[in-house]
Order: structure tokens, then sequence, then C-alpha cells
């Protein structure tokens, strides 16, 4: 069976494809995720998910983009910690930007761009947004892969711990069972501390180090978290991405 990932195939099998399959871009970031997680997590999550997508529709998977947008301290930590490495946000607008005007250059007339990363979204959006003023052929679809996860799911997942909230969950039960899944090899619990902070604040402050951000890099608990919570995430959030894109594409 041929891969799913562009870098992996041939010149010829992509031309062979590129007009009919839906063409996934990855998008995600290299941040702390605590003393447990890779600095990779984003990139991990956001791969493997248009892995199982690609698979599941007949598409093919675009390089995935590894860096983001400034990572805040109150939903990932920010500049706070070392091996964050953040683009401006017109940087990760242009980069997303000239990779999928490639794409269309190429003949793709199907795009899907699977964000990993919180604060990403946005600046993908505006590359989006202006790319399909200039080429209405082409169909974009974007999303967050947080954004397609049933009730059903997010009540099995976090059976145990409530939720905290999509910015909170960060290197928490969701991105360290979804890990588990795809790269075990680089999740290491017994690093694991119990960390946290008590809420959201509901404003920024600048400069970043006012901010009271556990050392840890957590900004909730990832306790209960497992590789079957994972695959339960991941086979949930392929089938309703599935379902949109062949329905909408």
């Amino acid at each position: 069976m041929s891969s799913v990932f562009m870098q992996e195939i041939s010149w010829q099998e992509f031309k062979a494809k590129k007009e009919d399959a839906v063409i996934i871009l990855p998008v995600g970031s290299t941040e702390q995720h605590g003393p447990m997680l890779p600095l990779s997590v984003d990139a991990i999550i956001s791969t493997g998910l248009a892995k199982m997508i690609a698979e599941e529709i007949g598409g093919l998977v675009a390089p995935t983009v590894c860096y983001g947008y400034k990572s805040a301290p109150l939903s990932g930590g920010g500049p706070l910690f070392p091996g964050t490495l953040d683009l401006n946000g017109a940087t990760l607008t242009a980069l997303v930007s000239d990779i999928l005007e490639e794409l269309i250059r190429d003949g793709v007339k199907k795009i899907f761009v699977m964000n990993g990363h919180f604060e990403n979204e946005a600046f993908i959006l505006e590359a989006i947004d202006l790319l399909s003023r200039k080429y209405e052929d082409v169909t974009f679809i974007e999303s967050s892969w947080w954004d397609q996860i049933s009730d059903e799911v997010m009540d099995k997942v976090f059976d145990e711990v409530p939720f905290p909230g999509w910015a909170l969950e960060h290197a928490a039960i969701a991105e360290t069972s979804m890990t588990m899944y795809f790269r075990p090899d680089l999740v290491h619990m017994e690093r694991f501390i119990e960390d946290g902070v008590d809420e959201e604040l509901g404003y920024s402050i600048y400069p970043a180090s006012k901010c009271k951000v556990p050392e840890t890099g957590l900004l909730a608990t990832a306790r209960t978290s497992s590789k079957e919570k994972g695959k339960l995430l991941a086979e949930d959030i392929t089938a309703h991405y599935a379902a949109i894109l062949k329905d909408r594409m």
C-alpha cells in the first residue's frame, strides 16, 4: 500500500492523485509540554490524526508545519520555557499561504488544514481567506482537532477529572493520551508531576514574565491519561472529519 505522506511518495504518484484527493496540511508547534512530553506534541497529534483521516478518505498528507504562533503563558507556557520556538503571526500566515499556494499551483483543488496548536488558528484562517479570494475553484476547510469530539467521548476521557477548558488542557489528559497513542516512546509518565493553575485569568499580561505559570509548565493535571483514551479520541475525531470532508469536498 502506498504511503499517504507526500514526502514518502514519488512525484508521479502525487501527480496521479493531486486533483481528486484531499490534501491535508497538519500545522503544529514546537513548545514545552511539561516534564513528561516532548516539544513536538502539537505536531505529533496533528500529523497522527491527518494520517488516520487520509487513510479513511483516500487523501494525502503534506509535510507538517512544526512551528506555530507565539505560545501564550496561560495556554502553553509562552517564552518562559527553553525549547519553545515561536513564529510571529505574519510569518505563520505567510508560511501557510506559500505552502498552500504551491499545492494549488500543482493542481490541488481540495485542501484541509488540521490545526494542532491553540494560538495558530487566526493566522491560518487569514492565509486561507486571502487565498480563497484568489482561487475560487479551490475548496478549503480548516479546523482544530479539539473542535470535533463527541460529548460521549469527552465524558469517557474526563471520567475522573473535570474538563478544565481547552486553553488549560495543555499537556493534560487529552494531549497526553493522544501522544501516548501516537508516540508512546516519547512519553515519560514517571516524570509526571501533579500541577496546574487555578483558573483562566480572562486577560493577558505583558511582559509574559509577570504571568504566574507553574515551573513545570503544566496548566492542568494529566492524571488518568492513557493510550486507550488517546485511541478513543483519535478514532472519534477521525470519524467526524472523514464525514465532513466526504460531504463537503
